[in-house]
């Protein structure tokens, strides 16, 4: 019987311009770009045929055999990279090999470690329960602190170091021998709830840690554990995520020391706000944030369905401020309020604090004063508390108070200003009189100037229909704009129209039917008197005094425009 030998002959074709070593297949239709993916594809007995193109009048493109040379030399390349996968290959199998042995060693310490089980020392002092914030004078005692795991660094098989966070405090903790020999402490990971036992000693110089001090640890437990691996925190929000990312994981982030720092200072600049007015015998108003009128034009407005009546979430509370000034004084409120302004910039909010407030009796330079005091009252009230002060300085280390008297700028002289210093439109044309300044020629000036800036006497056209009329120049109004260097705008205010038939005029002109606005028209009817007030943005405010880059980091959980979550 005869046996029959076939042999196949193989051809692959390369053409080096337009084939792919990824997805070709080596006909000619799809071949492949390079000779060692031939000799990778099919073997040493494949047959090669170069796509040569026409190099001269009266040639012919084509495939032709391959080159001997060029043979050698890919076939070179191929043993090359076999040698290379084969040694990485081995590397690879060397740590899995390790990994598999390191694996199996943790699992031994894991399974060994469950059974080393801690007890409090019965001989021991009963430990006082405190807030981290407490710990200074509570040295040298016994002491039980509760928080979250910030830090933890493992240094060896007989220490560990656990920087501890209860929200008043950070608190370094050490734990050596048996007490970081358990379960518990071999799995701990960051974000962990532990009650920890021990007693607090100063450091000696040289060494550094919070407050100075740490805690000796005598016995601990875990509360809560954090998951680790994937869920870990640090893989799930870091300094380098996404902005988007760490919106969403808000409630993540807040647990960073820049970021629960901000809202530390935030709460003793509202503190300090109130400190202010309440000095100065303002009684302090909580006004409604569901309205049915406009303060600052229909375009920023939020409807909602109120009862089947058209309603809005409130611009400003100045109007009803206003309303409390026969009976109350002088007030103010701290609330908030909204703006369905589609800004994308770092100063703008749809929702942020508005300290707002209401003097009767006073002149438009008595306005200014009072502005000028409580900017700087509340910087001073803000920097006497010592950790409050701490955190300005550590995160805008530059920090000044700023320079009083603030500079006082009418509108007309800014406009000039933008001239005489080359600030010009996007258009290449200079602003003019009766246009309004827009936000970055306003930080352009402010920056440049680098202090306060009371911007004062705005066109009356474009400004609100109840700023009062200067005087000596009908067409100008009694209004100021706060500038802050480095933010821009953060105080709005102005002297309110007083008489009557004024309000009804600004009325018509501004196309408004007074008939909602008569509880507001009333005070001008029951016993009207000259009167001014101002709103500030408290987030802006927090935002200079901490050079953050935007107002939204000052909020626990920003609103802007496609934010509303979580």
């Amino acid at each position: 019987m005869l046996t029959y030998v076939v042999f196949v002959l193989v051809i692959a074709h390369v053409d080096e311009t337009k084939g792919s070593d990824e997805t070709g297949n080596g006909s000619v239709e799809a071949p492949y770009q390079s000779a060692v993916k031939a000799l990778q594809a099919h073997g040493d007995s494949v047959k090669i045929q170069v796509w040569k193109a026409a190099a001269a009048e009266g040639e012919t493109s084509g495939y032709t055999v391959i080159s001997g040379a060029a043979l050698k030399k890919a076939v070179k390349k191929v043993g090359e990279l076999e040698k290379k996968a084969k040694k990485v290959a081995e590397q690879a199998a060397e740590l899995a090999a390790k990994e598999q042995a390191a694996a199996e060693e943790r699992e031994r310490v894991l399974e060994a470690a469950k059974a080393v089980v801690l007890k409090q020392d019965p001989s021991l002092p009963t430990a006082t329960k405190i807030k981290i914030r407490n710990s200074v004078e509570n040295r040298g005692k016994r002491v039980r602190v509760s928080g979250w795991v910030h830090r933890l660094r493992v240094q060896g098989k007989n220490m560990t170091f656990i920087i501890l966070r209860d929200g008043t405090g950070y608190l370094q903790c050490v734990l050596t021998d048996t007490l970081c020999q358990t379960y518990d402490a071999l799995t701990l990971t960051l974000e962990s709830t532990v009650t920890i036992y021990g007693v607090i000693n100063e450091l000696p110089e040289g060494k550094t840690a919070p407050d100075h001090h740490e805690l000796t640890v005598d016995y601990w437990e875990v509360v809560g554990k954090a998951p680790g691996g994937e869920e870990a925190i640090s893989n799930k929000v870091n300094e380098n995520s996404d902005p988007s990312v760490k919106y969403d994981l808000r409630h993540l982030v807040l647990r960073e020391e820049k970021a629960s720092g901000i809202l530390k200072v935030r709460s003793q600049v509202m503190k300090s706000f109130r400190e202010h007015f309440d000095h100065r015998g303002f009684v302090e108003v909580t006004p409604p944030a569901m309205v049915q009128t406009s303060v600052e034009g229909g375009s920023t407005l939020f409807e909602l369905n109120y009862y089947n009546e058209k309603a809005y979430l409130t611009q400003s509370s100045q109007l009803y401020l206003e309303t409390c000034l026969p009976s109350l004084g002088d007030v103010y409120c701290l609330a908030e309020s909204f703006r369905a302004e589609k800004s994308h910039t770092r100063r703008h909010l749809s929702e942020y604090t508005h300290c707002e407030a209401e003097m009767a009796f006073i002149s438009f330079d008595d306005l200014l004063d009072q502005l000028e005091e409580m900017v700087c009252d509340v910087i001073d009230r803000t920097l006497a508390h010592k950790p409050s002060a701490d955190i300005v300085y550590k995160l805008n280390p530059g920090f000044v108070k700023p320079a009083r008297p603030f500079l006082r700028m009418d509108y007309t002289d800014a406009i000039q200003y933008l001239k005489d210093n080359d600030i010009k439109k996007e258009d290449g044309t200079f602003y003019e009189v009766g246009e309004d300044i827009p936000e970055a020629p306003e930080r352009a000036m402010t920056d440049k100037i680098n202090r306060p800036i009371f911007l004062c006497r705005f066109p009356a056209e474009i400004k609100s229909f109840y700023m009062k009329r200067c005087p000596e120049n009908p067409s100008l109004t009694e209004s100021v704009d706060v500038l802050m260097p480095g933010v821009g705008e953060i105080v709005g205010g102005s002297m309110r129209i007083s008489d009557l038939d004024e309000l009804m005029a600004a009325y018509k002109r501004e196309g408004l039917d007074p008939s909602p606005y008569y509880w507001f028209t009333d005070q001008r009817k029951y016993g009207t008197t000259e009167h001014g007030g101002f709103g500030l943005g408290v987030e802006r405010y927090i935002a200079w005094l901490l050079n953050l880059h935007t107002v939204r980091d000052t909020c626990l959980y920003p609103r802007f425009t496609g934010r509303a979550f979580p």
